[in-house]
């Protein structure tokens, strides 16, 4: 599951890029970026959880100027956080270790991992991507690492906003500062409210209080409290504003409220926690993943048919058409070599070789000028034909859902924009590709024509009936070809043998398996050209297509991707570990 957080996040932030940062629809990613970032950090915490390589973690949190530092200072008992007059004057997590060891603090350094690590009077304002941490001693807090981290309202917050994030995602107990001017700020609830399923105890300290507005801005925290949140209400600490020291009596009272919180950690509850947080979000996370889907599941369904027609295409105009289908023909040719009679079979041989002399250098020359324009067979032209007109239908279709679908119609755009510059690559590869599959063919030819020969084997005195017929119809075919001259525009080589043999078969005692071993024959190549040209050549190419779309545009999350994170989503136990 945190790869797939992670995954979903940097498809956020990249698509994310692409928008103006004024525009509703940046705003919208920028929450869902946000939401990512704090379960994917807290998701990596857990992991650090049961390593046991993670000490207590505090953070102090709040909007600008409510005086998180200076509760830090008091916490800490000492001055250790910088204190400004100046808003968002924190704009790194800055931690301070107490009576912790330097090995106690390498799952931190590890969890900040893509942060650097700097001295606290080193971090520029100018780098966010920096974190302090160090080392302190104090009577005051148990052994843990207390956080000043920076706000979460100003205008630059965003800027520095994972740097925050992740400080939330990390504490075990939050330290919520206000003031009586922030408490109502909607910048606070919509954090306490992101926090609530993450189940960390909270302590409020509403700071800079008068002693006339205390009662009144307690109280009315404590109503706001229970409309945006759901749990209990959390410790309240007031402090009245003062420009000397808090009395001690009031430190150690916010110090035994925050060893309460500490108390109330439970961090068994974890991946409890971080499951509901992510059902709580999945939907809205993912809506824009299931539109685009969706175009992508109609683009499948689309591309399907195309090839189911384009198959039934091929059936109709080549393997069933009476002119075009050439193939079984083929495998004759080949069992007229196997009838040849013993004795006479070289003698024909070299006369056919003589006599086909000045017709194949007809052909050659034919070949020579017209190769570029005219199809090796005629599959070869009906198979390009219908390639050409699947991409035609697509391209038709693609239009239509682009008047269709008005949510999805900036990617049925681009999928049009891909497949007109893809279109030729492809055709070009199915022409080699109808090369190869023609040339291991020839062995399922091969094979029929065996298949036929043994099948005459069976039948003696059919077999030597063909060769008696084979032979008259040589020397028929011989004495026509020396009359005219050894030269013809048709094949008097083999047309009249091959149709003598063709006759007599069909009229024999193996008639029927002849029928067979055709129809066997057209299912093989049926099979083949589906498998090796529609399926392996423009099936999957055409499927490959949106990844190809420009990858700072789209999610590209597969419906497997995203099925398979459900399914670790549903698991009882464990089921958000990185696999």
């Amino acid at each position: 599951m945190l790869e797939f957080i992670t995954n979903l996040k940097q498809r956020y932030q990249i698509i994310q890029s692409g928008f103006a940062e004024d525009g509703t629809q940046w705003t919208v990613f920028q929450t869902c970026i946000e939401q990512l970032i704090l379960i994917e950090s807290f998701l990596l915490k857990g992991q650090f959880i049961e390593q046991g390589r993670l000490p207590i973690n505090i953070a102090v949190i709040g909007p600008t100027q409510s005086g998180k530092s200076t509760v830090v200072n008091l916490l800490l008992n000492q001055n250790a956080a910088g204190v400004s007059p100046l808003a968002g004057y924190t704009v790194h997590p800055q931690g301070f270790a107490v009576d912790l060891t330097a090995d106690a603090l390498s799952g931190i350094t590890q969890y900040f991992s893509g942060f650097q690590e700097v001295q606290q009077h080193t971090l520029d304002h100018d780098r966010y991507a920096c974190y302090s941490l160090n080392p302190i001693s104090t009577n005051k807090l148990p052994e843990c690492v207390l956080w000043d981290t920076p706000d979460f309202d100003s205008i630059d917050a965003h800027s520095y906003r994972e740097g925050a994030l992740k400080s939330l995602a990390l504490a075990d107990v939050l330290v919520l500062v206000v003031s009586k001017e922030k408490y109502a700020d909607q910048s606070v609830w919509d954090t306490m409210a992101l926090l609530e399923s993450l189940n960390q105890p909270v302590l409020v300290v509403v700071n800079k209080l008068t002693a006339e507005s205390q009662l009144i801005v307690v109280d009315s925290f404590k109503e706001r409290w229970q409309q945006v949140r759901h749990d209990k209400l959390p410790g309240i600490m007031p402090i009245l504003f003062s420009k000397g020291e808090i009395p001690e009596a009031q430190q150690n009272e916010l110090l035994n409220l925050l060893n309460n919180s500490i108390n109330k950690i439970k961090r068994k509850k974890h991946e409890v926690a971080a499951t509901s947080f992510i059902k709580q979000h999945w939907q809205s996370w993912l809506a824009p993943v299931r539109s685009e889907q969706e175009a992508q599941t109609t683009w499948q369904i689309l591309i399907d048919q195309a090839i189911k027609q384009a198959l039934v295409e091929y059936q109709r105009d080549y393997l069933d058409h009476p002119q075009h289908y050439d193939t079984f023909q083929n495998a004759l040719i080949k069992l007229l070599t196997l009838l040849e009679v013993p004795g006479l079979a070289n003698v024909i041989a070299q006369s056919r070789k003589l006599l086909a002399w000045p017709l194949r250098k007809v052909f050659s020359a034919g070949k020579r000028k017209y190769n570029q324009s005219y199809p090796k067979t005629q599959e070869t032209a009906v198979l390009q034909q219908i390639a050409e007109h699947v991409f035609l239908q697509m391209g038709d279709k693609i239009l239509d859902q682009v008047d269709l679908s008005h949510e999805n119609n900036k990617w049925w755009k681009a999928i049009n924009s891909q497949l007109r510059q893809e279109k030729g690559i492809i055709l070009k590869y199915f022409e080699h590709s109808t090369e190869v599959y023609h040339a291991g063919f020839k062995q399922e030819i091969e094979n029929t024509a065996q298949g036929l020969y043994r099948k005459l084997e069976e039948h003696p005195a059919l077999l030597n009936g063909l060769r008696a017929t084979r032979v008259t119809a040589d020397a028929a075919m011989l004495a026509l070809a020396v009359q005219a001259g050894g030269i013809g525009l048709h094949d008097l080589l083999i047309a009249p043998a091959m149709l003598s043999v063709t006759s007599y078969l069909a009229e024999s005692a193996i008639g029927s398996y002849l029928q067979r071993a055709e129809t066997e024959l057209k299912h093989q190549q049926l099979n083949a050209v589906k498998q090796q040209l529609f399926t392996q050549v423009i099936q999957q190419a055409l499927t490959g297509l949106p990844e190809k779309m420009m990858r700072n545009t789209y999610f590209n999350i597969s419906t497997r991707q995203l099925a398979e994170a459900e399914a670790q989503l549903e698991q009882k136990r464990h089921g958000l570990r990185i696999l």
